[in-house]
């Protein structure tokens, strides 16, 4: 339970401080310190990260951050691809979904980097 807490706290400041999906930090610590199923894990670390994006989207709103049009027109694309993305995760064998994260960790740290 403290465990799980943990994991939950540091995400959520991961989140709330680099304005990232939580899921970076929750999908590998429940694969490798909660030992879940690949497709429970990717699961659950969605509806984990709905209560920090709200929380941080508050605080981001009161401070006058947000570009509503670029949200909003993200967030239409986005539903789209979680739609997608979410139906590929029940046809697509755990392998695939680990290359391609890693693949996509590497491009976009290079992208930071440069």
């Amino acid at each position: 339970m403290k465990r799980n807490i943990a994991i939950g706290l540091i995400a959520g400041f991961i989140s709330g401080f680099f304005a990232t999906g939580g899921g970076m930090i929750l999908v590998p610590s429940f694969l490798y310190l909660l030992k879940l199923e690949d497709k429970v894990a990717r699961a659950t670390s969605v509806v984990c990260i709905l209560p920090m994006v709200v929380v941080s989207g508050i605080f981001y709103y009161k401070n006058n951050y947000i570009d509503w049009r670029m949200g909003i027109l993200c967030a239409i694309g986005g539903i789209i691809g979680g739609y997608i993305g979410a139906k590929l995760l029940r046809k697509l064998d755990a392998k695939y979904f680990k290359i391609a994260f890693i693949f996509f960790l590497i491009y976009t740290s290079i992208k930071f980097l440069i």
